[in-house]
């Protein structure tokens, strides 16, 4: 039997899961598990998995600041922007059919960027905790922008991906050249938030990321078999009784929000959205719940790791986690164009 169906005792509510996206499911979670103790016990002291578990549940332990203050809420961090930047890649490449789109692509990370390069430079004024609002708030203001000049009595997957492209362009411009105008010590902030980092992140990080996770991946995840209709196309998605514009906007708000919220709290860390989804469809198959289970372990996977590499193999120095995710990134995304290329 290839499939296991669940049920519950009314009978009102079925899912059938295919028996390799349950295995596949279940060894990404495990190896993220896996990953996400190595991280609490590397650092510039190693230390054993049974020191960590004492002293993530004993308020006396010797190694109590150092996993629960330091990298404990880093760790919870790396895996909710790698989940939410994995899941917004998924989502982003279905819905306009081409396997080379993600967020940090099509424009949604770089009108975080713009936002949160304006405040860098010219809100000095006000508190550090301002800046994930409004970089939100710039995610979503370039999205409403690409969506309404690719709106011609509906939107097309292809012209949603060209002003994506072209929006992109003029806000990375933008971008330069409010760092050009900006003092030297401005600049340099700037330039590691847009590499993307995790350095000094505190639970109130976490708990600031959080809600945008706990809503939008089950959301997402609820929306998965009209998510996979969307991979059709206009026509035989509507043929089959989809309203196609109404859920595209739906699924689109999901994935700039994952998006927006995850660069809002790490900073620009690009190509996640891009390669997650492609590692998830080998490792969980082609359903679409697989993919996005998938496309949030692998993501967050990425992130820890390339958080783990950045503040251990350079030590005493901590290099921000986008340097390692862009230098597997890029080449990748070289390989999908040779791959398309007729």
């Amino acid at each position: 039997m290839s499939h296991v169906l669940l049920r519950n005792r009314s009978q009102s509510l079925a899912l059938a899961f295919h028996r390799r996206t349950l295995i596949g499911c279940a060894l990404a979670l495990l190896a993220l598990s896996g990953l996400l103790l190595l991280s609490l016990c590397l650092g510039s002291s190693v230390l054993t998995p049974t020191e960590v578990f004492s002293a993530a549940f004993q308020a006396d332990s010797d190694h109590r600041f150092v996993v629960h203050t330091l990298r404990l809420p880093r760790a919870l961090l790396a895996v909710l922007v790698g989940a939410g930047l994995g899941v917004s890649g998924a989502v982003l490449q279905q819905l306009v059919r081409n396997p080379l789109a993600s967020p940090d692509i099509v424009g949604v990370t770089d009108g975080a960027a713009v936002a949160a390069v304006l405040f860098l430079a010219w809100g000095s004024a006000l508190s550090l905790d301002w800046l994930p609002p409004l970089a939100i708030a710039g995610a979503l203001v370039s999205s409403a922008l690409i969506y309404g000049l690719a709106w011609r009595g509906g939107v097309l997957p292809i012209r949603l991906v060209l002003v994506g492209i072209a929006l992109a362009a003029a806000l990375k411009a933008i971008t330069t050249l409010v760092l050009v105008m900006s003092p030297l010590s401005t600049t340099v902030r700037a330039y590691v938030w847009l590499t993307g980092s995790l350095y000094g992140a505190q639970w109130q990080d976490v708990g600031g990321l959080l809600p945008w996770s706990l809503t939008l991946l089950p959301l997402t995840l609820l929306f998965a078999r009209q998510l996979g209709l969307m991979g059709m196309t206009d026509s035989h998605a509507l043929g089959l009784g989809l309203a196609v514009a109404r859920y595209r906007l739906l699924l689109l708000v999901c994935s700039v929000g994952l998006a927006g919220s995850a660069v809002a709290f790490a900073g620009g860390i690009g190509f996640v959205g891009l390669l997650a989804p492609h590692l998830a469809r080998g490792l969980t198959g082609q359903t679409m719940v697989g993919r996005l289970i998938g496309s949030a372990c692998t993501g967050a996977a990425l992130v820890l790791i390339a958080d783990l590499i950045g503040r251990t193999l350079f030590l005493p120095q901590d290099l921000p986690a986008g340097i390692f995710v862009s230098a597997v990134g890029a080449p990748f995304f070289i390989y999908l164009l040779y791959r398309r290329r007729h």
